[in-house]
């Protein structure tokens, strides 16, 4: 079994958000990958107005899933939700959608959707470059309040400005509504409300709800490590 990880929204560099999780699968014989994300950045693509968009990510992820004939679960936080629902549809080695903290679109909904029109407190948008990011005085408090000091003091190096084209740009595709899936409730998220989490986990197959923060492979990687085990 192979995981392909999906970061989330204003990051670059997946392998560091998901480091704490790949030594802990290959003990048990499990590869992993993290497809960079054009959208903030990565693979060579300039972020902003006219850069990349949540196509590209899409297209990024689905190459990965494509690579290979190795049955795969996709792990996907926050943003990469909306990036796995049209990246793994119709993908026949995708055996199982662990959601963390995730949106989960429906086809025809955009991360638009899910907001109330205004943007978050810890986001600041910049419509002259047309991009988006975590304010970094906010980044610990709003996502990795329950980390250790490590995480907390390298998390920043790892921030991306991300193309304002994501937040409006429909999925096309749901694939939770054929693949098996759990929802993983983180129930101390500043950033993504339990509300809200808690209303995507009703589409999900299966739910599993833990006290922690937005990044739990960070802050708890054995029980998410555990988790993946028992899909």
């Amino acid at each position: 079994m192979r995981v392909v990880f999906v970061h989330g929204a204003c990051v670059r560099d997946g392998w560091w958000w998901w480091h704490r999780m790949t030594g802990l699968l290959e003990e048990r014989g499990m590869a992993s990958v993290a497809p960079a994300l054009p959208s903030c950045g990565e693979a060579g693509a300039p972020g902003g107005a006219g850069g990349p968009g949540l196509t590209e990510d899409v297209g990024a992820v689905r190459q990965v899933l494509q690579d290979s004939d190795e049955p795969t679960i996709v792990v996907a936080h926050s943003y990469g939700g909306i990036v796995t629902a049209a990246a793994a549809a119709d993908v026949g080695t995708v055996r199982h959608l662990l959601l963390i903290s995730s949106y989960l679109p429906e086809v025809g909904q955009s991360l638009s959707d899910f907001g109330d029109g205004t943007p978050a407190p810890f986001l600041d948008i910049d419509t002259n470059a047309g991009t988006f990011g975590v304010r970094p005085e906010l980044l610990v408090g709003t996502f990795l309040q329950d980390c250790d000091d490590d995480a907390q003091s390298q998390a920043a190096d790892h921030l991306a400005r991300q193309s304002v084209q994501v937040i409006g740009e429909p999925v096309g595709a749901a694939a939770w509504k054929d693949v098996p899936s759990t929802y993983l409730v983180c129930t101390r998220d500043a950033g993504t409300p339990v509300r809200l989490q808690r209303e995507f986990a009703r589409r999900a197959g299966h739910v599993v709800e833990l006290d922690a923060g937005h990044h739990p492979f960070l802050s708890q990687p054995f029980a998410v490590r555990d988790l993946l085990l028992r899909l």
